[in-house]
């Protein structure tokens, strides 16, 4: 038989004195403070034990999660991409027999310089540098802003989460601009804001109208923007955005992650100009950084020095660092690659355009979103699977339901993925 103190208490019918939840944690001699010094010893034991009782029953019957704070309790996990060691046990196939297009990540994977950089790493012992000195001064250098506005992340999902701990009170609002990467709702609802969606026009660019109004009525702190926009593809206009920017009253946060694989120049430069313009960026894409997580972005004067206050001391880690600043040592591969991404995309896309049941839409970015018509997209996608390819399949928002959503691979891929679906006619 279990035997506990709460089970000794309820057997002898002991009465437990009342206790204020915000008194649990008081000694048993606190409790008895107000009683007369002639209560009897006998007294004085009882209501000890009485008082442990409460304690063990109160234990006993919470559970870990009543400590989870309340709006957590309907959070809905992100569902993340699974990566190649858990695909292959899946599929029954080795990594290399697989051809992941599902989570734009680059084919070629980082400069060689990286590796040895990794394999000749002097500090791996110490902690990291906090304020990633070597690696901002390269990014000022390439990016032409100054290094006091420059700050590095656990990838850029870190420093989306940092800047709302830093700016939103519980019950603030963001703007965001379905459909659109995910994370700036899901960091929203971690933080116990609230989203308002402004939904983009039929070709996915944003309704800046729609903006201004939700902005006059529901008074945001951030609005999310992101261009080229994941996952469909399109640039966000420099007139549409300087209309946003003179929007009273909330900051702008403008998600550069595909930037690199547009004919436009980041608006990084910007910022010094802006008091309400946050620019992000990424090493997952153009460097092929994406398994050591490092991000990136500027950031106003007046809000930069909270973040660093904010931020975790060695948020990135030794070797995450060592690889960014190998991968900006070698621009020509960085941009061969970029180059040839681009380049396979536009053969993609024609391929695409030729599958009678699919529908491409243009992308400036490294992946095609595509609407799947007269079939079903997620059948479609397990298909797909099945022959090894993964490819990121969408049944939410109403906007996407029924599209599909392919990296950008090697021209072996691209002609891998055109069999299958020709095959599928």
């Amino acid at each position: 038989m279990t035997f506990s103190l709460a089970n000794m208490c309820m057997r002898a019918n002991l009465s437990s004195p009342t206790i204020p939840s915000t008194s649990r944690e008081l000694s048993w001699q606190t409790q008895i403070s107000g009683f007369s010094k002639s209560n009897s010893s006998y007294r004085t034991k009882s209501l000890k034990q009485n008082f442990k009782c409460n304690m063990a029953q109160s234990s006993e019957s919470a559970t870990s999660a009543d400590f989870v704070r309340p709006h957590l309790k309907n959070l809905a996990a992100y569902t993340p991409i699974e990566p190649f060691e858990v695909l292959s046990a899946k599929l029954g196939r080795a990594p290399e027999d697989i051809i992941k297009l599902d989570a734009n990540e680059n084919p070629y994977g980082p400069p060689p310089e990286v590796l040895a950089a990794l394999a000749s790493m002097a500090y791996p012992h110490i902690y990291p540098d906090p304020e990633n000195r070597q690696l901002r001064a390269r990014l000022a250098e390439e990016a032409g802003v100054p290094v006091q506005n420059l700050l590095v992340g656990c990838g850029a999902d870190e420093l989306i989460d940092l800047l709302m701990r830093c700016t939103l009170e519980p019950g603030d609002i963001i703007l965001d601009c379905p459909p659109t990467f995910g994370m700036y709702r899901f960091d929203a609802q971690v933080n116990n804001a609230e989203v308002v969606d402004v939904p983009r026009n039929d070709d996915f660019s944003i309704d800046v109208d729609g903006l201004i109004a939700a902005a006059a009525e529901h008074k945001p702190k951030i609005i999310f923007l992101t261009s080229p926009n994941n996952p469909s593809g399109n640039m966000l206009s420099t007139s549409d955005l300087e209309r946003v920017l003179a929007i009273p009253g909330p900051l702008v946060c403008l998600d550069e992650a595909y930037i690199e694989f547009s004919a436009e120049a980041s608006k990084a430069p910007w910022v010094a100009e802006r008091e309400n313009l946050v620019i992000l960026r990424t090493f997952s894409k153009r460097a092929g950084l994406a398994g050591m997580r490092v991000g990136w972005g500027v950031f106003p004067s007046g809000l930069i020095e909270y973040m660093w206050r904010a931020k975790q001391p060695y948020n990135v880690s030794v070797a995450s660092e060592v690889a960014a600043v190998a991968a900006l040592s070698n621009p020509t591969y960085l941009q061969e690659v970029r180059d040839k991404l681009i380049a396979e995309r536009e053969v993609m896309f024609a391929m695409l355009q030729s599958i009678s049941y699919l529908s491409p839409y243009p992308s400036e970015a490294n992946f095609i979103l595509c609407k799947v018509e007269g079939r079903d997209a997620g059948l479609l996608k397990e298909e797909l699977s099945q022959r090894g390819i993964m490819v990121r399949f969408y049944s939410k928002p109403a906007r996407l339901a029924g599209c599909i959503r392919i990296s950008v691979g090697k021209p072996e891929d691209t002609q891998a993925i055109k069999g299958v679906l020709e095959s599928l006619q």
